[in-house]
């Protein structure tokens, strides 16, 4: 019980502000169909969370901290880029469903934004500490995700019924720039 009460701790601490958060909202306010999204996040982080100990150690063997630290950077950058084009979602009253469905895009985008991230790395660490109840540690880490996340989706719906998107899209490329610089100074 102890693995999976300090993995849910753990994890729904460092989701605070993270930029699965982001994605939340900017998924919560495209789409506005909150459980596809919800289901999306849980399918998405127990698929990363389980690969989360061997992809780890194979990508920390590949790359140095450094490396890695100014891929998150570049990564940053481009979503904040991305935020900022204008597509045809933002001129329509009705947003449209993308191409393979809100859930699995959902999944999709959640699954490339855990990889390398700090509760992917938490899951390793705590895999390796837990290391008998591997699957405790991905339950809680799932838990602390889902903790973090869930509320963003359904508030997120709602703020952007108050706000214009292209000032969601506004907020959240400079936020992605605070995350940038973040990471490039802050080792």
């Amino acid at each position: 019980m102890e693995a999976f009460l300090v993995s849910t701790g753990l994890v729904a601490l460092a989701e605070m502000g993270d930029k699965t958060q982001l994605l939340s909202l900017v998924l919560a306010a495209r789409f506005c169909k909150p459980w596809p999204i919800v289901w999306g996040i849980l399918v998405a982080t127990l698929a990363n969370h389980a690969m989360a100990g061997a992809l780890g150690n194979w990508l920390s063997g590949l790359l140095t901290p450094e490396v890695l630290r100014w891929v998150l950077v570049a990564s940053f950058i481009a979503m904040a880029i991305w935020m900022l084009i204008p597509d045809k979602l933002d001129d329509d009253d009705q947003p449209s469903e993308p191409k393979y469905g809100v859930f699995l895009t959902t999944v999709v985008l959640f699954f490339l934004a855990e990889m390398g991230d700090k509760t992917q790395i938490a899951t390793v660490a705590l895999a390796a500490r837990f290391d008998d109840f591997w699957l405790w540690v991905v339950a809680g880490t799932t838990v602390g995700m889902m903790l973090a996340n869930v509320p963003v989706v359904f508030l997120g719906e709602r703020i952007t019924r108050l706000v214009p998107m292209h000032w969601v899209h506004r907020i959240c490329a400079a936020i992605f720039i605070v995350l940038a610089l973040t990471a490039a100074f802050w080792p």
